[in-house]
């Protein structure tokens, strides 16, 4: 049985770049979020938290998958809210999969500074992050308590 990575952190943290490097380490397959809604849903409005959705379960089941096939696999997205990870969680478990959590932790001052450089040079698969996007963030993200996380990495 291959490992589950579950990355969490606010956007625009450098989870994608901590997943990079995690893929080296472990020899695992990245399944990023991002990549595949932009992909197909960059332009639908309204409905693009919908197929967020879709694309994050779709992901899952294919992580499950991946990792009973024997090998390791990284979700890179933010997972927000406690529900969300409390989810996620259940979902592997229930698979007999025990996630490895990751948190990366980032002062406001460096988050600012981030945004405001990925703001300039997005890259393809990155969302500019305008202030809507910015205080979706802040109302939407709830911190996790230090016992749901395997390995707590502090940004900076």
């Amino acid at each position: 049985m291959g490992n589950v990575f579950l990355i969490c952190g606010k956007i625009c943290t450098g989870k994608s770049t901590y997943a990079k490097k995690l893929a080296e380490e472990k020899s695992a397959v990245i399944l990023s979020a991002d990549e595949v809604t932009t992909l197909f849903a960059r332009d639908l409005g309204d409905r693009h938290d919908e197929i967020a959705l879709r694309v994050r379960q779709y992901l899952m089941e294919k992580a499950a998958q991946i990792a009973r096939c024997g090998c390791s696999v990284i979700l890179d997205w933010g997972f927000w809210t406690r529900e969300m990870r409390r989810d996620a969680d259940a979902f592997f478990r229930s698979r007999g999969i025990d996630p490895i959590w990751h948190y990366l932790d980032i002062s406001d001052a460096l988050w600012a500074e981030r945004i405001a450089r990925r703001n300039l040079h997005p890259g393809q698969a990155d969302y500019v992050v305008d202030e809507g996007l910015r205080q979706k963030c802040l109302q939407l993200f709830e911190p996790p308590q230090r016992d749901e996380i395997d390995v707590w990495h502090t940004v900076g």
